[in-house]
């Protein structure tokens, strides 16, 4: 049996499964809150989590949306990427770019 890992539901925030393989996220109907959901890696979710809690200097995180600030902290926890790699850019469709 290999390492678990765990993976948190975005819809509820309180359900979490444990998977033998590592993946970024995976889509699946959450038995808590019963919608079909992005479980999103708990390593990401934490780095996401520490940035809500305490905000970046580097760039405005509160201007981020949801979708955004997880992908930031998807490519954090599971690339080499820093937060030096991102900018923060004005546009109608794009906020965040790497």
């Amino acid at each position: 049996m290999g390492r678990t890992r765990t993976y948190r539901c975005l819809g509820c925030l309180d359900h979490t499964l444990d998977r033998e393989f590592d993946t970024s996220h995976l889509s699946v109907t959450c038995p808590s809150c019963e919608s079909f959901e992005r479980f999103v890696n708990e390593a990401v979710f934490q780095t996401f989590r520490e940035f809500e809690e305490s905000p970046p200097e580097e760039f405005d995180w509160a201007r981020l949306d949801r979708t955004e600030k997880l992908l930031i902290a998807e490519r954090l926890t599971r690339t080499t990427k820093t937060l030096s790699d991102f900018d923060v850019v004005d546009g109608p469709d794009v906020t965040a770019v790497e």
